[in-house]
């Protein structure tokens, strides 16, 4: 088990308050050092604005921002920086003025297209999409898109990117936990599904409580809030640090019959386990950063739709899903709706991040030299919202299923 980020959350400005991101890359590196010191790997140090529509007086700022943060970060030794959501109630000229600087890869955003009181809006879907296409032409290769999330139902202070963003006010901070390899061990001779969900939990709870313990000396040394642990069980593009390995460990491969049942359990053992939780603390199935489901897509035994029915039983979405190049926008819109109607239906945060492949077609083999992703091939989609009431531009109310 690493860590995978710790997150910072503060107020955006512009220009720029370069006192203010130093004074958070201070604490960050404080942070570390105690982690570190008690025995845990940190992969990365990250921080995460309120959403920057709310500090910028008009959409053409957005490229300069981002250029603004990247440097500021990277002068104060940090690796990554999110400005947050355009989200439904703001301009769209917003999402436009991402275009070049996802393309760039200078920072992180993201696109609310349902959000927390009940509302998917067709609309946005719609100008995901097409920011999603723009941004893998403008990318070439389409890893532009690695920096964009679509958002549904998703809260503030999520330490994962792209979905993270800030709720304002004083410096708080938060763990994302890479953890799959927690997984594996917990499946890995158990002697049935309760046990392997048992020795799970006792896992999780186990580090939970020592990070915890962490975090919070760590927050009261120095005056910030902890937020919580987001222990989705993230994967590294290796077998042994696999989601898709331990669900196969189970018996329920990844696209198979039985695959949901094995997503549910994981599922069900990281909603018993108690520890301070933030964010998704769910699956997190990314075909690209995990060997086990990139193996899988690349074997033809793995759909979108596939992924999206294991996001029902809790995930963390649809992330980093390799498109063919020449997806239509009907049919990104379609996944994003569905992305959405599911996360409100079910009461819970879902994210797409969609990467179609400029000059690929489904079956195509996907290859990036970039550690955290492994070699697959481009899945397909198919049809799309392309008549009918919801190819308009309507804002949809959706309430959570309830017996009563």
């Amino acid at each position: 088990m690493q860590i995978r980020a710790i997150t910072a959350f503060i107020s955006g400005s512009f220009p720029v308050d370069n006192a203010a991101v130093q004074g958070a890359a201070e604490f960050l590196q404080t942070a570390r050092t105690a982690l570190e010191q008690a025995g845990y790997i940190i992969q990365s140090l990250r921080l995460a604005t309120t959403p920057f529509p709310t500090y910028l007086s008009e959409p053409a700022q957005a490229p300069e921002l981002a250029a603004s943060l990247a440097a500021a970060i990277r002068a104060a030794g940090l690796d990554y920086v999110a400005i947050g959501p355009v989200r439904l109630d703001d301009d769209p000229a917003y999402a436009a003025a991402l275009a070049e600087p996802l393309a760039a890869g200078r920072v992180f955003a993201s696109l609310e297209i349902a959000d927390c009181r009940g509302r998917l809006s067709l609309a946005a879907c719609r100008r995901c999409a097409q920011l999603v296409q723009t941004v893998a032409q403008r990318s070439g290769d389409g890893f532009g898109n690695l920096y964009l999330a679509a958002l549904a139902n998703c809260a503030p202070e999520t330490p994962f990117f792209p979905a993270s963003y800030a709720r304002g006010g004083p410096l708080r901070f938060a763990l994302a936990v890479e953890a799959a390899d927690l997984a594996i061990q917990a499946c890995d001779g158990a002697t049935s599904p309760r046990d392997a969900a048992r020795r799970l939990r006792v896992a999780i709870e186990r580090a939970g409580q020592d990070l915890g313990c962490i975090a919070e000396g760590i927050a009261g040394a120095h005056g910030a809030g902890f937020v919580g642990l987001d222990f989705s069980l993230a994967p590294y593009p290796e077998r042994e640090r696999s989601l898709g390995t331990a669900l196969e460990l189970l018996g329920g491969m990844p696209g198979d019959e039985g695959g949901i049942a094995a997503a549910a359990l994981v599922a069900d053992a990281i909603n018993r386990a108690q520890f301070p939780r933030c964010g998704f603390s769910g699956l997190m199935l990314p075909v690209l950063e995990d060997a086990a489901l990139a193996a899988r897509a690349a074997a033809g035994a793995l759909t979108v739709h596939d992924l999206l029915l294991m996001s029902a039983v809790c995930g963390t979405g649809l992330d980093t899903i390799p498109l063919p190049g020449d997806t239509s926008l009907e049919a990104l819109t379609g996944v994003l709706a569905d992305m959405g109607a599911l996360a409100l239906r079910s009461g819970k945060p879902l994210t797409a991040r969609l990467m179609p492949m400029p000059g690929k077609q489904a079956g195509d083999p996907v290859t990036f030299d970039f550690a955290y992703f492994a070699n697959s091939r481009v899945l397909a989609l198919q049809g799309g919202l392309s008549h009918g009431p919801l190819s308009g531009d309507e804002t949809i109310e959706i309430v959570r299923y309830s017996r009563s």
